[in-house]
Formats: structure tokens, C-alpha cells, sequence
């Protein structure tokens, strides 16, 4: 049986563990919470590792960087596309919360303990003190961009080193790379896991009272995966866009769904870029990148958590202000941390621009907690999925 199992595709194990997870938590609920060592096991794994992973192959690809490759000037439009992207999701949202308004029960307990960022202006300075952070410190507390900055600085400096020192950096990314092999052969015994504690301590009845919500959030994030994405992949590639959105979908997506950790997904992401032909000093960029910076998802959720508040509250909303939420939902997504619930924190940024309180914006992302099981999850799922769809597309796209 295990023989039978090793021969079958990673995603095809991977489908299996979500089959038997559901079953599990379905009628053995009481087993459940003894396997949530797996998820946690695999979840640890990839978040320790991802780190150093990335700035071992960032400062290798950098360092043995021959010029004239063309993979430098890809970079720039994979961040456009990512802005591009956050913009017509948060847009979408936009339109998606005028069709079907809904309403909140805002008479939650307020959470002080959470303390979400005080401003815009908070977001940018803290995004930009992340780039000087103490190496170290960004290895240890997984801050993808100060990580970028420093592989970055010191790959450009040992461009000038000698041969036998880029050598050394090669074998170490190599031998980083295996380590990540091993660890996501172990994906389907972690997804397992994951999912048989998310089924068994959802609780559909608590989510029930958020249907609306939740329909809303999920519908517009899978109408931005399978319409928004293919749109803006088809521009660039010139090319039927589903088959590289669906194999995102299927290969990254499905892993960030019950990781619910953008940052966790860069080792997933960045071997599938891999197989799909991406140069790897493209990919070591462009797909780290991605997990700190572009969170179409959370600007969904955003956009669609404050449009709801202004609508429970009653307030006007012009088509002006749309466009300036869905700006700043865009800039505030940026600044979302790459784990599970980071953008529920900056839905009170958003509020501010129609004076609501942070008493009641709190009570907003309270309600978001409860309803993150499912919301938070699609909400990485098209994160990540996200990130190596669009640095796959603007590889493929015909030079001019």
C-alpha cells in the first residue's frame, strides 16, 4: 500500500489526505484534536525553514548572477502585476459588497488585547524599517523583506568574491533545496492532520449566523481567481490563462488553504515555479515577494469586513470613496503579516476612513476570528496561489 502510494503525484496525496481528514472529523470528531500534531508538526517545518531558505537562494542567485540573462527585468512587472492584482480585488470587493450589502452583529466582546496598526502612515514606516532590521532578527522572526534586503545586499557584494566562494554558496541553496524536498514530501501527513481538526472544531452552527458574509468574502475571492487572474494572466501571456490558474490553484492553493500561512507556502511555491521552468533568480525574488507584499485576499477582506460595517452603521458611501477604500485596502494589504488572521488587523485602518471608532472596528475583527476558519483560509489560498501564478505568467510572457 505504501509502495502504491509513493508512485501517485504529490497533489493526488494530497487529495487523499483531505478525503480521509474529512472522514476522520466527521465520525471520529473525538480523535481529531490527537492529530493536530501533524498539522502543527508540518506547519512548524515549513515556517522554519522558509526563512533560511529563501535567503540562502537569494544570495546565491544574486552572487552568481550572470548579466545579460534577462531574469533581473522581470522582477519590476511581476510587482506591477501584484499591485495590479491587489487593486482590481479590492475593486471587486467593492462591487461584490453593493450587490449583496451585509450586515453585522456588532455586540461582540471587544478584544483589547489585540492591537491592530494605528494609521496608513504606520503601515508604510513599519514596512519600511522591515527592509533595516538586524539580519538575525528578520531570520528569527520570519521578515521576508528585511530577509530580501540583506540576501540582496550581501549577494551584490560577493558578486566581486571568488569562484570557489560562489561555489559554496551554490551547494548550500542546493542542500537547502533538499531539506525542503523532505519536508514537503511530508505535506499530505500534515494536511491530514490540518484537516481533521478544521472540519472537526469549525462548528458549522457558529458559522451559520455569518452565511451571508461568508458567501460574499469566498464568492469574490474565487471570482477573482477564476476571472480577475485569468484576465490579467491572458493580457500578459497572450495565451488560454486556465491552465497554469488552475495548476496554481490546485498545486499551491490547496496547501495554503489549511496552512493558512502565506509564508509557510514559499517553499510549496517556490519548488512549483521550479518545475514550471521559472529561472530561480527570478523565482528567490519574485515568490518571497510575494508572500510579504502581495495579499490579493486580504484586500478582499478588508474592502468587504468595512463595507459591511459602513453598511450596518448606515453610512453614505460615494463612488469616490470606494475608489480611496479600495486604495488604501490595497497599501494596508501590503503591510499584512504572512499568517493566519494577519489582515483582520488592518480592517480598522480601513474603518478610519469613514470615522468609525476603534471600539467598533475591534468588535469587527473579533467577528472576523470567528468566521476565519473559512475565511482566512480561502483568503491564503489565493494569496499564495497568487504569487507564483503571476511570476509563472510574466516568465512566459512573449518577449517583444
Amino acid at each position: 500500500m505504501f509502495a502504491a502510494l509513493a508512485r501517485l503525484s504529490l497533489v493526488t496525496r494530497i487529495i487523499i489526505a483531505i478525503i480521509l481528514g474529512v472522514a476522520v472529523a466527521i465520525f471520529f470528531p473525538n480523535v481529531a484534536p490527537y492529530l493536530s500534531l501533524l498539522g502543527d508538526l508540518f506547519i512548524k517545518a515549513l515556517k522554519s525553514v522558509a526563512p533560511i531558505l529563501v535567503f540562502v537562494l537569494v544570495l546565491s542567485s544574486i552572487a552568481n548572477f550572470k548579466v545579460g540573462g534577462g531574469h533581473d527585468s522581470k522582477i519590476k512587472p511581476i510587482i506591477m502585476m501584484y499591485a495590479v492584482g491587489m487593486f482590481l480585488s479590492a475593486m471587486t470587493a467593492v462591487f461584490a459588497s453593493q450587490i449583496f450589502p451585509s450586515t453585522l452583529f456588532l455586540d461582540v466582546p471587544h478584544q483589547a488585547a489585540v492591537q491592530p496598526p494605528g494609521s496608513l502612515a504606520e503601515i508604510l514606516k513599519n514596512l519600511l524599517l522591515s527592509f533595516v532590521a538586524n539580519p538575525i532578527v528578520a531570520i528569527s522572526e520570519a521578515n521576508f523583506i528585511g530577509i530580501l534586503a540583506w540576501a540582496v545586499t550581501l549577494g551584490i557584494a560577493f558578486r566581486h568574491a571568488s569562484d570557489t566562494s560562489k561555489v559554496f554558496l551554490t551547494d548550500t541553496a542546493e542542500a537547502v533545496n533538499k531539506v525542503i524536498r523532505l519536508v514537503i514530501s511530508f505535506a499530505p501527513l500534515g494536511i491530514f492532520g490540518l484537516v481533521a481538526v478544521t472540519f472537526a472544531e469549525a462548528g458549522i452552527d457558529t458559522l451559520a449566523s455569518y452565511g451571508q458574509l461568508l458567501a460574499v468574502l469566498i464568492g469574490t475571492m474565487f471570482f477573482v481567481a477564476l476571472v480577475i487572474n485569468p484576465i490579467m494572466v491572458a493580457f500578459v501571456t497572450r495565451s488560454n490563462p486556465y491552465p497554469l490558474v488552475l495548476k496554481c490553484l490546485r498545486e499551491s492553493g490547496i496547501t495554503a488553504f489549511f496552512t493558512r500561512s502565506s509564508a509557510a507556502n514559499i517553499p510549496v511555491n517556490l519548488d512549483l515555479a521550479k518545475r514550471l521552468g521559472v529561472a530561480e533568480s527570478t523565482a528567490s525574488v519574485a515568490i518571497p515577494l510575494g508572500a510579504a507584499i502581495n495579499m490579493a485576499g486580504a484586500s478582499v477582506t478588508i474592502t468587504i469586513l468595512t463595507l459591511a460595517t459602513v453598511h450596518t452603521l448606515g453610512i453614505h458611501v460615494d463612488l469616490t470613496t470606494m475608489v480611496i477604500l479600495s486604495i488604501v485596502a490595497t497599501v494596508s494589504a501590503c503591510g499584512a503579516s504572512g499568517v493566519a488572521g494577519g489582515s483582520l488587523l488592518l480592517i480598522p485602518v480601513a474603518c478610519g476612513l469613514f470615522n468609525i471608532s476603534t471600539d467598533i472596528a475591534m468588535q469587527v475583527v473579533a467577528i472576523g476570528m470567528v468566521i476565519s476558519v473559512l475565511q482566512d483560509s480561502t483568503e491564503t489560498a489565493l494569496n499564495s496561489s497568487t504569487d507564483v501564478l503571476f511570476t509563472v505568467a510574466v516568465d512566459r510572457a512573449p518577449s517583444k
